[in-house]
């Protein structure tokens, strides 16, 4: 499967989303990933999380992984380490708002 995670930092309403984006058309299985399109992808599942939680987090070095994870929102361990530190290098800019993670299952070694 093709998946892409969008992290979106609001500080105006002092939240993170991170959106998860799957290829789920089976039409597009052949088409190299280097080729897909925005519209490609579907969005599977949007959670919101209060930023100062997540800063409290970050700054206690408590496991932000463990703070990502909800009851429906539930990415495997490689994946959410990856979204863990891209979270975490979005907090550490001052001009970053969004950052985006692109995955595709052909390529992790089992």
């Amino acid at each position: 499967m093709r998946q892409k995670y969008q992290m979106i930092r609001d500080d105006a309403e002092n939240i993170l989303k991170i959106r998860e984006y799957a290829v789920i058309d089976k039409n597009l299985r052949n088409v190299a990933t280097h080729n897909l399109r925005e519209e490609n992808f579907s969005l599977l599942y949007e959670e919101t999380y209060d930023s100062s939680t997540i800063e409290h987090v970050i700054a206690s070095e408590e496991n932000l992984v463990q703070a990502l994870r909800t009851v429906n929102f539930f990415p495997a361990g490689g994946y959410a380490e990856e979204l863990a530190e891209a979270v975490i290098g979005l907090y550490d800019s001052e001009n970053k708002s969004q950052t985006e993670l692109f995955f595709d299952d052909k390529n992790r070694i089992a």
